[in-house]
């Protein structure tokens, strides 16, 4: 049986729906109101538990069902019967009389009287009679006098039934000046006033003659095209009529430009009115490389160049210019009067419990102000320290993977990067990780060598440590700064901030305090109380409380300004982090801002900036494969090929970096950013995103958790256990990035015999072709005497007799005519050549 609703099995059993669910939750049964569906089983149970006696079939763990209770009480049906339905029952139902009374009242006549025939159905009331309305009469008008019907013209037999409609040239000088007579006439006589329009109409004035004088020209010229259209060509071969027409010749023929722009989006209407083509004609140039498109669809600009390729036009696409690209040019193009230096913005990065946290917090306490009250801001990511009149900015980011997304947002904010390493751990994992991060940015090091005061430290090993990943210390002759510090104790912590300052001076960090601000967003967050925080880097400028900020897709004027310390300022400059509030939205880290002048600009840049922000998040962001380098490199998104190496064992490492480093040329430079022994870890995946490298396993693998994070952000990962077959894969690659090598193929031979020197066109030189071919595209170079006196010429026309021709073989005559020179004599020699492309290997 198949399965049915708890309510129906109520109505058949006559109990309330409450009381099953009930029963069947007190039975344990999962039954959830009067909808729940119940099988054929559950059905015969319930039937057997809301029945009276004893249940065999069925156990039960809850209270019995008391019936009473639980049923369903039917309420009597209340129905007025109509009076003849009363009537008929009250007749039935009355008591039978005696025999002897029932005779003798049958015997005597009833006299009733008969009962008035009604209409079926219950009886209507009479409506009453309705109210006409309607509008009311203002006031009553005489109708429009009636024009007299026009005199009947009569026609006699011998005269045209119609007059003509067109006139030539001496007739309507005739009428016109006949009119101007009459003007000058002077006044008209008593018998000649008449209405104008009758007397033009009628056809009569004085003689009978048709008075042209009056018709507009308007009149004529409609006149003139009803003439036209009733007899078609008959007008023509009128010598009075003038026809003027547009003739072909007159028509000039529109030229296709050899080079158009067009920005994007690019739709098909507006293709064609770039490259001057029918729409027509660009459809069918889609519809042959199987793109079906209307003339109002959107195309790619790949698809847009080869059709104006074909059609003979170069078409230079240009995106869209935006209002953030066009305020990020105004503020790169400023005028910077007021330099000063600014101070070093670094970073600090290193390994898990290396103490960069505790360093951070050594050195903000032990240089706070004098006068300034109140702890330091712990979840603002940027703190700036003073101390001598100098001042440097510290980033202390969540972690890598932070650091990683503003670079990948191309946000380089730090200038310098304090890598912190403790003296007795040395270098770990995430210690190399941080290296490799700082070298993908292309950021110098310095080492904050931590937890110096802690006995049994091997510096040297560390320093060793240091040298195999590329950072050797100044002490043993290398470019990297070590400080020597401790957390706990304070030492080195002024000599890590004299290091910084004197990186400041190499890197010739100058800007100008008094233009408006710029810089990048550390941190955003909301707040209950204040709304949207964001913790603003100023890489320039000067920012002040109430300037209006545009960050991203958020702007608005700031209500509030704070330093790291957390106290509030009016104005902050140049290397200044800073906690604003008033944005009307939490911008993402890494956007930049800018201070703005006009509120209305910002806001427009925001709202555009957000609809680019959910296109680009819907489309995905392509990263460099293996398959398509040499596409990415040939259209300048990249330069370089990144790889990331993980092997099972350091040998195998060893063995890699080797053989891939060789593989590097001058046009393609293979840049290994991190190679280590060991699974394939996020870290690498997040790494391979922000660089847009490709991570390579010798016989190693993945998790699936990092395998699906490397898929979602569109990491490529190539798995190999041969190591030749990395190297064939990579020459593979590289092969297509190779320009290719240009040679000359030679083609043939001419000896000019004659020289011909015609006006206007130049020297033409009458040739032998003595070997090979000629051919009219092919590159010449003169020889003289075996001597070249000028190559790299083009031919400008080439001749067999009285025809141009494309190429003439050897053993033929011919004429040349060489592009933009003249100097050839007789005995001269063409050596014509090609220039061929050939693939290069490595």
């Amino acid at each position: 049986m198949a399965a049915t609703r708890v309510y129906i099995l109520a109505k058949e059993l006559g109990v309330k729906s409450t009381a099953i669910v009930k029963k069947c939750r007190d039975e344990g049964l999962d039954v959830k109101n009067h909808m729940s569906a119940i099988s054929a089983g559950l059905a015969a149970t319930i039937r057997e538990w809301f029945s009276e006696g004893e249940h065999t079939t069925t156990v039960e763990t809850a209270k019995k069902v008391d019936l009473t209770k639980v049923r369903v009480r039917k309420k009597p049906a209340r129905k007025r019967a109509p009076k003849k339905v009363e009537a008929k029952k009250a007749k039935k139902a009355k008591p039978v009389e005696p025999p002897a009374e029932a005779e003798q009242q049958a015997q005597e006549p009833e006299k009733r009287e008969p009962e008035p025939i009604l209409p079926a159905g219950p009886i209507l009331e009479k409506p009453e009679p309705a109210r006409l309305s309607g509008p009311q009469i203002v006031r009553v008008e005489a109708p429009e006098p009636v024009e007299p019907s026009r005199p009947r013209v009569k026609v006699k037999y011998d005269e045209p039934v119609t007059e003509r409609l067109v006139y030539d040239e001496q007739e309507l000088e005739q009428s016109f000046a006949g009119s101007t007579r009459e003007k000058k006439r002077g006044p008209k006589q008593h018998g000649e006033r008449t209405h104008g329009r009758r007397r033009d109409e009628g056809g009569t004035e004085g003689t009978g003659k048709f008075r042209l004088g009056k018709w507009r020209q308007r009149d004529i010229e409609e006149r003139k095209a009803r003439l036209e259209a009733a007899r078609g060509e008959g007008l023509r071969s009128r010598p009075s009529r003038k026809i003027i027409t547009k003739s072909r010749s007159a028509v000039t023929a529109v030229s296709r430009p050899r080079k158009a722009t067009i920005s994007e989006p690019i739709t098909v209407k507006v293709l064609s009115s770039v490259l001057a083509v029918k729409s027509a004609d660009i459809i069918r140039k889609l519809m042959e490389q199987e793109v079906m498109a209307t003339a109002n669809q959107a195309i790619s600009s790949e698809v847009a160049e080869l059709v104006a390729m074909e059609l003979g036009t170069e078409l230079v696409v240009e995106r869209k210019s935006t209002l953030q690209k066009e305020i990020r040019v105004e503020f790169e193009g400023r005028e910077r009067k007021n330099l000063t230096k600014r101070p070093v913005v670094a970073t600090m990065l290193g390994h898990v419990d290396h103490g960069k946290t505790s360093l951070l917090d050594k050195i903000r306490s032990t240089h706070i102000a004098t006068g300034e009250a109140g702890g330091i801001t712990q979840h603002i990511g940027a703190s700036q320290v003073s101390w001598d009149d100098k001042k440097v900015t510290f980033l202390d980011t969540p972690g890598h993977e932070a650091f990683t997304a503003m670079r990948a947002r191309g946000a380089n904010m730090t200038d310098v990067v304090v890598l912190t390493v403790a003296a007795d751990d040395g270098v770990m994992p995430q210690t190399i990780e941080a290296i490799n991060h700082a070298g993908a940015a292309n950021v110098p090091v310095i080492v904050a060598l931590n937890k110096i005061d802690l006995p049994g430290c091997d510096i040297n090993r560390v320093y060793s440590q240091l040298a195999e990943q590329g950072l050797t210390p100044v002490e043993w002759s290398g470019e990297t700064d070590v400080v020597k510090t401790s957390a706990v104790t304070g030492e080195g912590i002024n000599d890590l901030l004299e290091h910084l300052d004197y990186r400041a001076e190499l890197l010739e960090l100058k800007t100008d305090d008094t233009i408006p601000a710029t810089g990048w967003v550390v941190e955003a967050r909301l707040s209950a109380k204040s709304g949207p925080v964001a913790t603003l880097l100023i890489r320039e400028g000067r920012l002040s409380k109430g300037d209006t900020v545009l960050a991203g897709s958020a702007f608005g004027r700031v209500k509030s300004l704070k330093n790291s310390y957390g106290k509030s300022i009016k104005t902050a400059t140049s290397s200044t982090p800073v906690e604003i509030t008033g944005l009307n939205n939490v911008p993402e880290a890494g956007d930049r801002f800018y201070c703005l002048d006009d509120l209305n600009r910002a806001k427009a840049a925001a709202e555009e900036n957000q609809i680019l922000s959910r296109e680009s998040s819907l489309a995905e962001r392509e990263r460099v494969t293996l398959d398509n380098l040499f596409s990415q490199i040939e259209a300048g998104k990249t330069e370089e090929l990144n790889l990331i190496i993980r092997a099972d064992v350091q040998g195998s490492v060893d063995v890699l970096m080797k053989y891939l480093s060789e593989l590097s040329t001058d046009e393609v430079k293979i840049r290994i950013l991190q190679a280590e022994p060991g699974g394939i870890t996020e870290g690498d995946v997040l790494l391979a995103e922000a660089s847009n490298a490709i991570i390579i396993g010798f016989n190693v693998v993945s998790d699936e958790n990092v395998a699906r994070i490397a898929e979602s952000k569109g990491v490529e990962i190539r798995l190999y256990d041969i190591i030749y077959r990395i190297t064939e894969d990579l020459q593979k690659s590289m092969v297509g990035l190779l320009k290719p090598e240009e040679k000359e193929r030679p083609v043939g031979r001419a000896v000019v015999r004659a020289i011909f020197k015609v006006s206007r066109v130049g020297t033409i030189a009458g040739c032998y072709v003595s070997d090979g071919v000629v051919n009219k595209n092919a590159k010449v170079r003169l020889i003289r005497d075996n001597i070249v006196i000028r190559g790299d010429l083009s031919i400008e026309s080439l001749k067999h007799f009285k025809e141009d021709v494309r190429e003439v073989k050897a053993g033929l005559e011919c004429g040349i005519k060489i592009a933009k020179f003249d100097d050839v004599k007789v005995d001269d020699v063409f050596d014509f050549y090609e220039i061929v492309k050939v693939a290069r290997t490595l």
